[in-house]
């Protein structure tokens, strides 16, 4: 025999609480909503974009591309990666029980900070995964003030 347990509220709700309840409710629902594709195809790759003091790193995966697939530019401070994979040609007379591989063409941008030096950037592409670095201008890097004490 198996067990569930569900969780059961044995207290009467008042308007308030009730109302209260169905508001969160709601915003737990909006909060974890998660668009849809605008097309079965489209994809977005996995980014990480860390922030290492003196420069920004980009790494995103892009298994299946080639180097000549990936575009990257750089225009009024937004980092655009894009590029297409292209679909395998399917063998029609197997009998496929599960296709989740996505194809076509993707796009991300990322919102670059200020006193980014843009002409350093360099980027490297190797077994799927691209690496991206973006120098920060030594000028405008934070610095610590100290406080002193009277």
């Amino acid at each position: 025999m198996k067990w569930s347990l569900s969780k059961r509220n044995h207290q009467p709700q008042n308007g308030i609480d009730r109302f209260r309840n169905e508001m969160n409710t709601f915003f737990d629902d909006f909060l974890s909503f998660r668009p849809l594709p605008l097309y079965d195809n489209d994809w977005s790759p996995s980014m990480d974009v860390i922030d290492e003091g003196g420069a920004i790193k980009v790494k995103a995966d892009l298994p299946g591309l080639d180097q000549k697939d990936i575009e990257l530019t750089v225009e009024n401070g937004v980092l655009t990666i894009s590029g297409q994979k292209s679909e395998e040609k399917r063998d029609e007379t197997k009998n496929y029980l599960i296709s989740e591989r996505c194809f076509g063409s993707f796009i991300r941008s990322i919102r670059l900070p200020n006193g980014i030096r843009q002409e350093d950037i360099h980027a490297e592409f190797k077994d799927g995964f691209l690496s991206v670095e973006i120098p920060k201008d030594e000028k405008i890097q934070p610095r610590k003030i100290d406080v002193k004490v009277n």
